[in-house]
C-alpha cells in the first residue's frame, strides 16, 4: 500500500473518553508513524458514541492537533455501537451494479431500523459456501443521524472528513498490514472506555463483528458508586494515585468484578464461533485498547477460554520516528493507538 500526499489521511478515534490522533506516512524504508497523540474528553462530552458536546469535542480536538504538530487535515473516523449494524448475509450472484441498485431491498430484513433513516454499504466477500448461485456480502447500515454528527464534528474542529469507517474494520485493517492473516483464526478485541469492538476473522476473512456496551469506564461506576466520588476522582484512583480512599485488596476486587463480565461476553463470541464452524478453533485473541494493559484481564481470559491472548502490536511492521518517540512510549501506547493507526493507514480514494 503506497501512499501519495494528497491520499494521506490523519486516522482520528472519537472515543467516549479520548481522542486519540495517528499520522503514518510513506518513507523510503516503508511506513512510519509520523506523528500520535491522545487527548482526555470531559465526562459526557461523547456517550455511546453519541456527541453530547460537539463545542467541547471540537476544542479538544484542535488543540490536540496544534499540540502535536499534526497539519494534515484530511482525517478518517470511525463509529460503533448500537447505531452501527455490520452483518454477513448471502444474496443471489450478481455483479456489484446491480447489488448496489437492490441493496436497500436485500437490507431491509436484516437492519432493525427504517431503511430510510440509515446509510448503507455493502463488501462482496465472494462465493458463499451456502451454493455456487450464492455469494457472501458484508452489509454495513449506519444510522444518518450519527454519521451526519460525526463529519459535522470534525468540520466544526476546522478538518476535512474524508472516511467514515467502522471500528472494527479499522481494527482489522491495521491487524492485517501487521500480521500473516491466512494461516490461523483469531480473535481482535478492542477494549475501550464504554464499549468494545469483537472481530474473529477465519483464514482473513470476517465472520462476526459484534460491538458490546462494556469498558474500563465500569471499574470508574464501581469506584463511584462505593466511594461516592465524582468520575474524575474514581479515574485518580483506578489508576493508583489516592491510595488511600481505596485499598488496593477493594480495587482488585472492582476490576475482578468488570473483567468476570469481559470474559463472559467474549466467551459468548468464541462459542458462536465454535458453534458454526465446528471443525476450526480460535488459535489466538488479540488484545487492544486501554483494557489490554490489565494483566488480570490478560492471564483470566486465556485460562478460562483456553486460547493463547496476547496484546495485539499494531507497529509490529510499521516503523516509527525514532526522534519523536522511544521504544518505552511506542510499547505503552501502542494497545490504544490501533484504531487511529488503522484509520490512518486508509487513504482519500477508498471506497
Amino acid at each position: 500500500m503506497l501512499f501519495a500526499k494528497r491520499d494521506t489521511l490523519v486516522g482520528l478515534d472519537l472515543g467516549s473518553r479520548a481522542v486519540k490522533a495517528a499520522e503514518v506516512v510513506e518513507t523510503k524504508s516503508g511506513l512510519k508513524l509520523k506523528r500520535f497523540g491522545m487527548a482526555t474528553l470531559p465526562a459526557g462530552t461523547i456517550e455511546d458514541g453519541a456527541i453530547a458536546d460537539p463545542d467541547t469535542a471540537a476544542e479538544v480536538i484542535r488543540e490536540l492537533f496544534k499540540e502535536h504538530h499534526i497539519k494534515e487535515k484530511n482525517v478518517a473516523v470511525s463509529i460503533g455501537g448500537y447505531s452501527v449494524i455490520v452483518k454477513k448475509i448471502n444474496v443471489q450472484a450478481r455483479s456489484e451494479e446491480q447489488l448496489q441498485e437492490t441493496i436497500h431491498f436485500e437490507a431491509e430484513q436484516y437492519i432493525p431500523f427504517d431503511i430510510s433513516d440509515v446509510n448503507l454499504d455493502f463488501q462482496i466477500l465472494g462465493e458463499s459456501e451456502a451454493g455456487s448461485n450464492q455469494m457472501s456480502v458484508f452489509l454495513v447500515a449506519a444510522k444518518k443521524e450519527m454519521v451526519n454528527d460525526y463529519v459535522n464534528l470534525v468540520s466544526l474542529a476546522g478538518l476535512n472528513p474524508c472516511i467514515v469507517d467502522v471500528e472494527a474494520f479499522a481494527l482489522q485493517n491495521i491487524f492485517e498490514a501487521n500480521y500473516d492473516t491466512d494461516q490461523e483464526n483469531v480473535a481482535l478485541v478492542d477494549i475501550g472506555a464504554s464499549k468494545t469492538s469483537l472481530n474473529i476473522l477465519k483464514a482473513g476473512s470476517s465472520v462476526f463483528m459484534r460491538d458490546v456496551a462494556l469498558g474500563c469506564a465500569q471499574v470508574n461506576q464501581k469506584i463511584m458508586s462505593r466511594l461516592n466520588c465524582s468520575y474524575d476522582e474514581a479515574e485518580r484512583i483506578k489508576l493508583g494515585e489516592d491510595p488511600d480512599r481505596l485499598s488496593a485488596e477493594e480495587l482488585g476486587r472492582a476490576v475482578s468484578e468488570v473483567v468476570t463480565d469481559w470474559c463472559t461476553e467474549i466467551k459468548r463470541a468464541i462459542d458462536f464461533f465454535a458453534t458454526n464452524y465446528p471443525d476450526d478453533r480460535i488459535r489466538r485473541i488479540l488484545l487492544s485498547g486501554g483494557g489490554a494493559h490489565v494483566e488480570d484481564f490478560r492471564r483470566r481470559l486465556a485460562a478460562e477460554a483456553a486460547i493463547a491472548v496476547e496484546t495485539l502490536n499494531p507497529l509490529q511492521k510499521l516503523g516509527w520516528e525514532e526522534k519523536r518517540f522511544d521504544a518505552e512510549t511506542i510499547r505503552h501506547i501502542a494497545p490504544q493507538a490501533a484504531i487511529a493507526l488503522g484509520l490512518a493507514l486508509r487513504r482519500v480514494d477508498d471506497k
